[in-house]
């Protein structure tokens, strides 16, 4: 095999991939990470198996960014869209504004002139909408505050790209321009630019809405999934050379693309025939930024380099928090949303070309920020790892302390800790039969928003003595456990134990191991918060499929039976793996055999006896035996 070939440099980005990423998600690093581990490793710093076709890879994964903006827009209604309007104008203008403005400060501070100043301004503004939003989805939080802000920060900084191109060349030193070349419409005046990129926007907007639909139609009716999955292509394809050839941010064109589509009836396959494309160019693209870092360049002055990348990080993150709290965020939501943008992004590549091309600033000052862009990228996992596992932490902990519980006069039978998704419908059952129940939780939004709900909830943390004590523990019948935190319940279920054994505890557990330590500590009431969920709606497939309704009750009853049995059996075994798992497979033979052994039958006429109909009327006329 050819180095530098085709093959060959496909063989050496995959196997890195292959090796990397399963290793970085297998000690919590998150795949991103991993695959910016494997460019820095076949980097040519390092093994050298990738050389200075990284640059031309880089360009053509840059299309993944594309793509998974394009899905992005494809989730995103219109409607959906407007409802952002606030944050996407107001955040995220204030964002580009206020960064732009302390570093255009910081640069006249060091000598720069006030052009390169402006422009390393803005260059630094912008965040990386590739890792943020990649990190976001696996980390589940795209849908959290936090995770819808830092998406219409971005999606402002991705706009805000037109303008900042259509700038650049007003910032030029004349001297420095050099000859047009191949990138000619970039050469135009800062208007036209403009000018242009609105018209491609228009002309995707309209495009979108009266002719990709009827082609998607005259596509899907051949029936052919290849044709449909290489017209999906197309479309983004085309929607990044129109783009392009403007001037305009590719990505921002297709998520304006995928908008358009977001209500098509053509919006779920589209999206799965891209995504096996946009997941495996992100990748790449990661692992071109990892191999694209200088490593010689940082060893020559490594301290130097490094207190840049994390004081631009900790500027941006102090003005992204300082934004947040100004939008009214909560304090642990404004944690994730500062460390979440606080890096430079992939469009610093871009805008850094221009400024070179038109000598807004020195080559030395060019390689730097390179540098420093490239790193805060690879930072920006581990900073997520720290405000998971260090910041987040502390935040609750220290909102739990200053928040002083509430003072609770009543006292009621059944006290029930946690009054979240699933304590919340436990208490209002006992309240529709007038039972008395002093309800806690610590989670101060919910509190407030259950009171507004007309709910009487108290504030604190359960699992404090005083707070027990207060809540009536003492004259108390029932506790009720149902908090989100294993870690928490454990504690709970202790200090109950200890200070209050004539209350009966009854215990959620979010899911089997969960349930075995808490029988391990004695809990005799264990309820596994899916377990009757799912065997009811395996009760009512099978009742769709033709079996009566109480053979599909009957065998959902029997299966609870024996898997409850089960638990409490295998409890034991749960320390040593190997023997669990060897008796778990001979309970579930054994269920298995029990259920078929029941000879249940379809037929519709089967057990009519059953019917609640017939045996009402027997009871009604007395011949019911």
């Amino acid at each position: 095999m050819q180095s530098g070939s085709f093959f060959y440099i496909a063989f050496v980005y995959l196997a890195a991939a292959v090796v990397m990423v399963p290793l970085a998600k297998r000690f919590g690093l998150g795949s991103v990470l991993g695959y910016l581990l494997a460019g820095l490793i076949i980097g040519p710093e390092v093994l050298g198996l990738v050389g200075e076709e990284r640059q031309e890879i880089m360009h053509f994964a840059e299309f993944g960014v594309v793509m998974m903006l394009f899905v992005i827009g494809l989730e995103l209604e219109p409607s959906v869209l407007w409802r952002l309007r606030v944050n996407i104008l107001g955040m995220g203008g204030v964002q580009v504004v206020a960064t732009s403005l302390v570093f255009f400060t910081i640069g006249l501070a060091f000598g720069l002139p006030w052009k390169a100043a402006i422009a390393v301004g803005l260059l630094l503004s912008l965040s990386s909408t590739a890792i943020i939003l990649q990190t976001l989805q696996e980390k589940g939080l795209i849908r959290t505050p936090a995770g819808q802000s830092s998406f219409a920060v971005l999606l402002f900084q991705d706009i805000a790209v037109i303008p900042i191109l259509a700038l650049f060349p007003l910032l030029a030193d004349a001297s420095f321009v050099q000859p047009v070349g191949e990138d000619a419409p970039f050469e135009q005046q800062g208007w036209m630019n403009t000018l242009l990129g609105i018209g491609a926007i228009a002309a995707i907007i309209v495009g979108g809405k009266y002719l990709v639909r009827p082609i998607f139609h005259a596509v899907a009716k051949t029936k052919l999934r290849e044709l449909f999955t290489a017209t999906a292509l197309l479309l983004v394809i085309a929607i990044e050379l129109v783009t392009s050839s403007v001037g305009l941010s590719p990505a921002l064109g297709a998520f304006l693309g995928g908008v358009v589509l977001a209500n098509s009836e053509y919006r779920h396959e589209l999206e799965s025939d891209i995504e096996p494309f946009k997941g495996l160019l992100l990748g790449t693209f990661f692992i071109s930024i990892g191999a694209s870092i200088n490593l010689g360049f940082v060893a020559e002055q490594p301290v130097f380099i490094f207190g840049a990348v994390l004081g631009v990080m900790l500027i941006k993150g102090v003005i992204l928090f300082a934004i947040g709290r100004a939008f009214r965020m909560g304090i642990d939501q404004n944690s994730t949303f500062a460390f979440a943008l606080c890096q430079m992004g992939e469009f610093a590549f871009v805008l850094l070309t221009f400024a070179s091309r038109y000598g807004i600033f020195p080559e030395e000052l060019s390689g730097l920020l390179l540098v420093v862009t490239a790193l805060s990228m690879a930072l920006t996992p581990l900073f997520f790892l720290v405000n998971e596992k260090v910041v987040q932490p502390r935040i609750t902990a220290a909102l739990a302390k200053d928040i002083a519980p509430d003072v609770i006069e009543e006292k009621n039978p059944v006290i029930i800790a946690g009054f979240g998704r699933f304590g919340s419908v436990v208490g209002r059952l006992l309240k529709a039969k007038d039972v008395g129940t002093t309800v806690l939780d610590n989670d101060a939004d919910r509190v407030e928003l259950l009171r507004k709900l007309g709910l009487k909830v108290y504030y604190g943390d359960a699992s404090r003595l005083d707070l027990l004590q207060a809540a009536g523990a003492k004259e108390a019948k029932l506790l009720i456990i149902a908090l989100d935190d294993p870690e928490q319940t454990l504690r709970l279920v202790e200090e109950a134990q200890k200070h209050f054994p004539h209350l009966a505890l009854l215990v959620r557990a979010t899911d089997r191991p969960d349930a075995y330590d808490l029988l391990s500590m004695g809990v005799k009431h264990v309820y596994r918060e899916t377990l009757d969920t799912s065997l009811r709606m395996g009760a009512d497939a099978m009742q769709m499929l033709g079996f009566r309704a109480y053979n599909a009750r009957n065998v959902a009853q029997k299966f609870y039976e024996h898997d409850e049995k089960a638990l409490r059996d295998l409890a034991d075994t749960w320390a040593d793996r190997n023997l669990y798992i060897s008796a778990a497979r001979e309970r579930i033979a054994e269920l298995e055999q029990l259920l078929r052994a029941d000879g249940f039958d379809n037929d519709l006429n089967f057990d009519k006896e059953w019917d609640s109909d017939s045996l009402r009327e027997d009871v009604l006329k007395g011949t019911f035996k």
